[in-house]
């Protein structure tokens, strides 16, 4: 460990501490990184990620062997022995390890107190082993609330949807259709010792058997194909595009849509994509310029019309809108601690006043896709519901497509531990006059 580096584990605590307190881990863990060597930040973030996956597995079981709830000022210790249980249970860290160096960055953490505790909590569990989960959510590691919320919308899939959410996510590409068909990139991909297959449902996506660094993948750095799940891959098959139509990405942040669209279609007249996050919009510009790719980027809220619309109507339009992002938990574990169940009705407010706005620029003939990460229906197919029937211009498309659930309003794709995440899509065709 070198000067002004930390124990892995004390700060691992500390990041988990300030997920507890609201922030999430693209957040909080980037600046964490610097704080341990830069051997170990692939493991910081394992264990980041992994004890965010089992917390609440993890937690029903610290909290059984804590004879009291430690003080305030203390949690971070609480979350330390959470980093040791996760080791423990998930991991194959030698056990000595896992003690020694839990009571070594307890003493980091400027918390010599509660090193005896810290050493009795773990050596009681593992000379006991891992107790029998009391409740669902202690089982599948989801807040209670979000396991009742599935079993209710999703009674013969909620089990699944669960397990799949702790699985680790496969990485999946889109190979950019203006630079190597797929076959090609697949064929680059086997030369560079890379397994990888072709998706079932995007045109252009390959999934690698295992994670590497995208410095390992063929003609990255020179734009030949992005991360990105295959379940959001799919906008670019449902809003036909075609030569010459201005199309806007509404809630464009990180850019991965946008770039789809432009690689989908290269004759488009333009493409605009607008987020209301000025720290995220570089990084659509980063993904622009490395697909040697063009878009009018704009920082503003989609739904404020007047603050950014130029008065030219869109022919296509894709509104992906915030939401729960519970179909992408897999990929982001600390979605269990960050989101609430009082969340939910203020986004659906939001995801309807969205729709309000883009449907009132979208030209005559035009084409609408709207879409979320989420799977739950009072974000998705219910949304759509209340729209179509307070907007009679409205029209719904039943996409011809081999993928989701049909819900009566847009298509559901739940989590899929061998491929893609969960993802909602409705598609609306504004009529002609």
């Amino acid at each position: 460990m070198g000067s002004g580096q930390q124990p892995i584990r004390s700060v691992a605590a500390s990041v988990l501490l300030a997920v507890e307190h609201g922030q999430s881990l693209s957040q909080c863990l980037p600046p964490a990184l610097n704080r341990v060597g830069e051997g170990e930040r692939a493991e910081l973030q394992a264990l980041c990620y992994g004890t965010c996956r089992w917390f609440q597995r993890l937690d029903g079981e610290l909290q059984g062997r804590l004879k009291k709830p430690l003080r305030k000022q203390d949690r971070v210790v609480h979350h330390l022995m959470l980093v040791a249980l996760f080791q423990l249970r998930f991991s194959e860290q030698a056990t000595y390890a896992v003690l020694n160096e839990s009571v070594e960055a307890c003493r980091a953490l400027d918390k010599p107190h509660l090193t005896g505790l810290v050493n009795g909590v773990l050596r009681a569990a593992e000379r006991e082993g891992a107790p029998e989960p009391k409740d669902d959510s202690v089982r599948f590691s989801h807040p209670q609330w979000m396991v009742d919320k599935l079993r209710h919308n999703w009674p013969r899939d909620w089990q699944r949807i669960l397990d799949a959410n702790n699985t680790q996510a496969p990485m999946t590409l889109r190979v950019n259709a203006l630079r190597f068909a797929r076959e090609h990139y697949l064929g680059l991909l086997q030369e560079a010792g890379i397994e990888a297959t072709a998706t079932r449902f995007a045109p252009h996506a390959v999934q690698l058997a295992r994670p590497v660094p995208v410095d390992r993948l063929p003609w990255f750095a020179d734009g030949a194909a992005s991360v990105q799940d295959e379940a959001a891959q799919l906008c670019t098959t449902l809003l036909d595009l075609a030569p010459g139509q201005r199309v806007l990405d509404a809630c464009a942040a990180p850019g991965g849509k946008t770039c789809a669209i432009l690689e989908a279609c290269g004759e488009l007249s333009e493409v605009v994509a607008i987020d209301e996050s000025a720290e995220r919009l570089p990084r659509v510009q980063e993904n622009l310029d490395r697909l040697d790719l063009t878009a009018t980027l704009k920082q503003a809220d989609a739904a404020d019309i007047d603050s950014w619309w130029d008065g030219t109507e869109f022919d296509r339009i894709l509104l992906d809108v915030p939401c729960s992002a519970t179909g992408v938990i897999r990929r982001h574990p600390d979605i269990k601690l960050l989101r609430r169940e009082s969340d939910i009705a203020p986004l659906a407010w939001i995801q309807l006043g969205l729709l309000e706005a883009m449907w009132s620029i979208l030209k005559p003939g035009g084409r609408l896709v709207y879409a979320t990460c989420s799977v739950f229906p009072q974000e998705n197919h219910r949304i759509i519901q209340r729209f179509v029937k307070q907007q009679p211009d409205a029209g719904l498309i039943e996409p011809d497509v081999a993928w989701g659930r049909d819900t009566g309003a847009g298509r559901q794709l739940l989590p899929d531990p061998d491929s893609h995440d969960g993802f909602f899509y409705a598609v609306l065709e504004k009529p002609e006059p």
